[in-house]
């Protein structure tokens, strides 16, 4: 396969772009404060992606900003033992983020509450960073649509990197990743992220966030058969449409989750160079933690396209990734590639 990178010159460094928080994770019992213990984990849609590429080998960079203190000091410190850059992070403000979610659930559930507001990542300005020295040596530059869900000059500061990143000739990915409890700010997901998206070589996501961010509609009645060959052909009208739409965009991916009562079904798409292509699916009755799923099928999507690897091997690799971290207990995929081989159906 020819090279995905904008300027066919080795990438150098992956850096993923967005909010560092600390997630703890109540029991739904109220045991968690009977035993005074309340479980935690460093987390963030893109720093689970920076992680699994650190593991997997890769020269991953991440860019964040936090407030300057002992605390701080400690959780970058942690950053660094994953093998990840952490010079790009900047320190100001006053706070970290933080959100709960009870142990097991979704993201989406209403088990979720943040508590975010006035972080050192949501206090972000454009015309302060300096794009030059954040993105020397880097060849990929990730975000997802969380960041600019946070507040107006959030969603400036990421298209003033989007910008810069461009100019430079970096390869760029999103994740179209919706949190219907942020973009409160009083603008909607398609007044921002069509913007954004027209930099983007690689858009990631489901046929439902295209439709919420990108105003590319699906079919109403789609549930009725809930027929995987209905949801395949509606994600290959749904790639097609962005790529005619985004002049920019060479490959769009969509995952497909179904969380049944007592069973989960998983498969995924990617449509690259106006092919399209389908994963094997997969089905669970046992889940762990359903956060970072997606960050680990986007980490699993850059590694083979970093890696050149063929179209649907980079597809199977980035499924069986995905599906591993339902087994894994915290946001980020801890499974090596040969690992992950093994796992491939």
């Amino acid at each position: 396969m020819s090279s995905f990178f904008i300027n066919n010159t080795h990438p150098g460094k992956i850096l993923s772009f967005g909010e560092l928080l600390l997630r703890f994770c109540p029991d739904a019992d109220g045991e968690w404060i009977d035993n005074n213990q309340l479980p935690f984990y460093i987390v963030g849609a893109e720093l689970n992606v920076a992680t699994a590429l650190a593991l997997w080998g890769l020269r991953s960079k991440y860019f964040t900003a936090l407030p300057d203190n002992w605390l701080t000091e400690q959780v970058v410190k942690s950053l660094k033992e994953r093998n990840i850059d952490t010079s790009a992070i900047v320190y100001s403000g006053d706070r970290m983020g933080v959100f709960y979610l009870t142990r097991g659930k979704d993201i989406k559930h209403d088990a979720l509450i943040y508590d975010r507001a006035n972080s050192a990542f949501a206090g972000l300005k454009p015309g302060v960073i300096d794009w030059d020295k954040i993105l020397d040596g880097v060849g990929w530059f990730h975000f997802s649509a969380i960041c600019p869900a946070i507040s107006q000059n959030v969603a400036d500061v990421c298209k003033e990197a989007l910008e810069a990143a461009s100019k430079k000739n970096i390869t760029i990915s999103v994740d179209m990743n919706y949190r219907s409890k942020l973009w409160q700010y009083g603008k909607s997901p398609v007044e921002v992220m069509p913007e954004l998206v027209k930099y983007c070589h690689l858009v990631m996501g489901n046929i439902w966030a295209a439709e919420t961010m990108l105003g590319i509609e699906v079919v109403p009645d789609i549930h009725e058969s809930g027929l995987r060959s209905v949801y395949l052909k509606e994600a290959l009208k749904t790639s097609q449409q962005i790529v005619e739409k985004y002049p920019n965009c060479k490959a769009v991916a969509n995952t497909f989750r179904f969380d049944a009562t007592n069973d989960i079904k998983y498969y995924t798409t990617l449509y690259l160079r106006n092919q399209f292509y389908n994963s094997n699916q997969y089905e669970t009755a046992q889940v762990v933690d359903k956060v970072g799923s997606g960050d680990c099928f986007m980490a699993g999507l850059i590694y083979g396209l970093y890696n050149n690897l063929e179209p649907q091997e980079i597809l199977e690799f980035a499924t069986a990734a995905a599906f591993e971290k339902l087994f894994i207990k915290g946001d980020a995929t801890t499974k090596t590639v040969a690992e992950i081989k093994k796992t491939i159906k």
